[in-house]
Protein backbone atom coordinates (compact mmCIF):
# COMPACT_ATOMS: atom_id res chain seq x y z
CA UNK A 1 0.00 0.00 0.00
CA UNK A 2 1.20 3.58 -0.54
CA UNK A 3 0.09 7.14 0.26
CA UNK A 4 0.63 9.40 2.73
CA UNK A 5 -1.95 7.21 5.41
CA UNK A 6 -0.19 3.71 4.53
CA UNK A 7 2.80 5.97 5.11
CA UNK A 8 1.80 6.92 9.00
CA UNK A 9 0.25 3.63 9.27
CA UNK A 10 3.74 2.04 8.67
CA UNK A 11 5.09 4.29 11.60
CA UNK A 12 2.67 3.67 13.74
CA UNK A 13 3.23 -0.29 13.40
CA UNK A 14 6.78 0.00 13.89
CA UNK A 15 6.83 2.05 17.30
CA UNK A 16 4.34 0.25 18.53
CA UNK A 17 6.03 -3.28 17.85
CA UNK A 18 9.11 -1.63 18.88
CA UNK A 19 7.27 -0.95 22.34
CA UNK A 20 6.38 -4.92 22.58
CA UNK A 21 9.99 -5.72 21.47
CA UNK A 22 11.04 -3.41 24.42
CA UNK A 23 9.25 -5.35 27.17
CA UNK A 24 9.98 -8.79 25.62
CA UNK A 25 11.27 -11.55 27.78
CA UNK A 26 11.08 -9.45 31.19
CA UNK A 27 9.28 -10.39 34.48
CA UNK A 28 6.36 -8.57 36.14
CA UNK A 29 9.01 -7.43 38.36
CA UNK A 30 11.69 -5.96 35.72
CA UNK A 31 8.65 -4.15 33.59
CA UNK A 32 7.36 -2.83 36.78
CA UNK A 33 10.99 -1.46 37.73
CA UNK A 34 10.77 2.21 38.38
CA UNK A 35 13.26 4.50 36.39
CA UNK A 36 14.83 6.91 38.35
CA UNK A 37 13.06 9.08 41.23
CA UNK A 38 11.16 11.09 41.72
CA UNK A 39 9.52 9.45 38.18
CA UNK A 40 7.13 7.12 38.59
CA UNK A 41 8.25 5.56 34.86
CA UNK A 42 8.05 1.78 34.34
CA UNK A 43 7.70 0.05 31.19
CA UNK A 44 4.46 -1.38 32.30
CA UNK A 45 3.79 2.50 33.20
CA UNK A 46 4.54 3.27 29.72
CA UNK A 47 2.62 0.22 28.06
CA UNK A 48 -0.65 1.67 30.24
CA UNK A 49 0.12 4.96 29.29
CA UNK A 50 -0.05 3.86 25.72
CA UNK A 51 -2.85 1.71 26.12
CA UNK A 52 -4.50 5.49 27.38
CA UNK A 53 -3.23 7.47 24.45
CA UNK A 54 -4.50 5.26 21.77
CA UNK A 55 -7.87 5.45 23.66
CA UNK A 56 -7.98 8.95 23.63
CA UNK A 57 -7.13 9.83 20.51
CA UNK A 58 -8.56 6.89 18.41
CA UNK A 59 -11.92 6.41 20.73
CA UNK A 60 -12.43 9.80 22.33
CA UNK A 61 -11.70 12.05 20.10
CA UNK A 62 -11.70 10.57 16.56
CA UNK A 63 -14.81 7.76 17.54
CA UNK A 64 -16.62 9.98 20.10
CA UNK A 65 -16.93 7.08 22.11
CA UNK A 66 -18.23 8.61 25.87
CA UNK A 67 -17.11 7.60 29.63
CA UNK A 68 -14.06 7.38 31.51
CA UNK A 69 -10.50 7.64 30.85
CA UNK A 70 -8.44 5.11 30.93
CA UNK A 71 -5.85 4.49 33.57
CA UNK A 72 -7.25 7.98 35.02
CA UNK A 73 -5.17 7.70 37.96
CA UNK A 74 -3.83 10.86 38.11
CA UNK A 75 -0.29 10.02 36.79
CA UNK A 76 -1.30 9.47 32.91
CA UNK A 77 -1.04 5.60 33.90
CA UNK A 78 2.01 5.23 35.45
CA UNK A 79 0.67 5.23 39.06
CA UNK A 80 0.13 2.08 41.16
CA UNK A 81 1.74 -0.27 39.10
CA UNK A 82 1.76 -3.73 40.80
CA UNK A 83 4.86 -5.94 39.46
CA UNK A 84 2.49 -9.05 38.76
CA UNK A 85 1.57 -11.71 36.02
CA UNK A 86 -2.26 -10.21 36.88
CA UNK A 87 -1.00 -6.59 36.16
CA UNK A 88 1.26 -7.42 33.31
CA UNK A 89 -1.44 -9.49 31.47
CA UNK A 90 -4.16 -6.95 32.14
CA UNK A 91 -2.49 -4.03 30.83
CA UNK A 92 -1.22 -5.80 27.33
CA UNK A 93 -4.76 -7.20 26.58
CA UNK A 94 -5.88 -3.49 27.28
CA UNK A 95 -3.20 -2.17 24.82
CA UNK A 96 -3.98 -4.62 22.38
CA UNK A 97 -7.46 -3.58 22.22
CA UNK A 98 -7.49 -0.70 21.94
CA UNK A 99 -4.66 -0.68 18.73
CA UNK A 100 -7.26 -3.39 17.52
CA UNK A 101 -10.11 -0.74 17.92
CA UNK A 102 -7.70 2.18 16.19
CA UNK A 103 -6.51 -0.31 13.26
CA UNK A 104 -10.37 -0.81 12.61
CA UNK A 105 -11.21 2.54 12.47
CA UNK A 106 -7.91 3.50 10.34
CA UNK A 107 -8.84 0.78 7.86
CA UNK A 108 -11.98 2.77 6.76
CA UNK A 109 -10.07 6.07 6.39
CA UNK A 110 -8.37 7.25 3.13
CA UNK A 111 -5.67 9.70 2.07
CA UNK A 112 -8.85 12.02 1.41
CA UNK A 113 -9.80 11.74 5.17
CA UNK A 114 -6.50 12.90 6.39
CA UNK A 115 -7.31 16.62 6.22
CA UNK A 116 -10.92 16.04 8.17
CA UNK A 117 -11.15 18.07 11.70
CA UNK A 118 -12.46 16.87 14.67
CA UNK A 119 -13.28 18.26 17.70
CA UNK A 120 -12.98 16.70 21.47
CA UNK A 121 -11.79 17.49 24.84
CA UNK A 122 -16.27 19.04 24.72
CA UNK A 123 -15.90 21.06 22.25
CA UNK A 124 -12.55 22.64 23.15
CA UNK A 125 -10.19 21.46 20.73
CA UNK A 126 -10.24 20.50 17.15
CA UNK A 127 -7.19 18.71 15.14
CA UNK A 128 -7.25 17.04 11.67
CA UNK A 129 -7.04 13.60 11.63
CA UNK A 130 -3.41 13.78 10.45
CA UNK A 131 -2.46 16.14 13.16
CA UNK A 132 -3.40 13.49 15.46
CA UNK A 133 -1.87 10.37 13.45
CA UNK A 134 1.41 12.27 13.06
CA UNK A 135 1.11 13.13 17.57
CA UNK A 136 0.52 9.05 17.93
CA UNK A 137 3.89 8.61 16.08
CA UNK A 138 5.55 11.35 18.03
CA UNK A 139 4.03 9.96 21.29
CA UNK A 140 5.66 6.51 20.80
CA UNK A 141 8.86 7.61 19.31
CA UNK A 142 9.64 9.44 22.65
CA UNK A 143 8.46 6.75 24.30
CA UNK A 144 10.35 3.88 22.53
CA UNK A 145 13.26 6.38 23.51
CA UNK A 146 12.32 5.85 26.97
CA UNK A 147 11.77 2.28 26.98
CA UNK A 148 15.03 1.71 25.31
CA UNK A 149 16.74 3.61 28.69
CA UNK A 150 14.48 1.87 30.84
CA UNK A 151 15.59 -1.44 29.58
CA UNK A 152 18.78 -0.93 29.15
CA UNK A 153 18.88 -0.27 33.00
CA UNK A 154 17.22 -3.71 33.79
CA UNK A 155 19.70 -6.08 31.59
CA UNK A 156 21.98 -4.02 29.85
CA UNK A 157 19.87 -4.83 26.37
CA UNK A 158 19.95 -1.66 23.47
CA UNK A 159 19.10 -1.33 20.14
CA UNK A 160 16.40 0.62 18.05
Amino acid sequence: MTGELANYRDYLTHYRETLERKCAGLSPEQLATKSVPPSSMSLLGLVRHMTRVEHFWFQRALVEVEGERLYDDGDAGFAEVEPTEEAVTLAWASWREQVSLADAWLDRLTDEGLGQVVTFRQGSETSSVRDILVHMIEEYARHCGHADLLRECIDGTTGE
